[in-house]
C-alpha cells in the first residue's frame, strides 16, 4: 500500500471517478482503467492534470503508463514532487 493518507486516497478516487464518469463503487483499487472502465489516453491526461491541480504536485507524463489503476495512481501521487 502506498503511503498516501486516507483522505487523499478518497480525493484521488473522487477525481478519477468524476473524469471516468463512474460511480465510486464501480472502481476498486485494482480495477484497470482502460480494460475494465473504457478509459483512453485523453482521460488519462485529464486525470494527471486534475491531480496536479488538486494537490499542487508535478507528475511527469511518462508516469501515465504506470497509472493503470487506483493503487498505481496513489503511488504516483505519493512520489510526485511538490511544485
Amino acid at each position: 500500500m502506498s503511503n498516501v493518507a486516507s483522505d487523499r486516497r478518497s480525493a484521488i478516487k473522487e477525481i478519477v471517478c468524476d473524469i471516468l464518469e463512474l460511480e465510486e463503487d464501480e472502481v476498486t483499487e485494482t480495477s484497470l482503467f482502460i480494460e475494465e472502465h473504457g478509459a483512453d489516453s485523453l482521460r488519462a491526461i485529464e486525470i494527471l492534470a486534475a491531480l496536479e491541480k488538486e494537490f499542487g504536485i508535478t507528475i511527469d507524463q511518462s508516469e501515465l503508463a504506470q497509472m493503470i489503476n487506483l493503487e498505481a495512481v496513489y503511488k504516483v501521487v505519493a512520489e510526485a514532487p511538490a511544485r
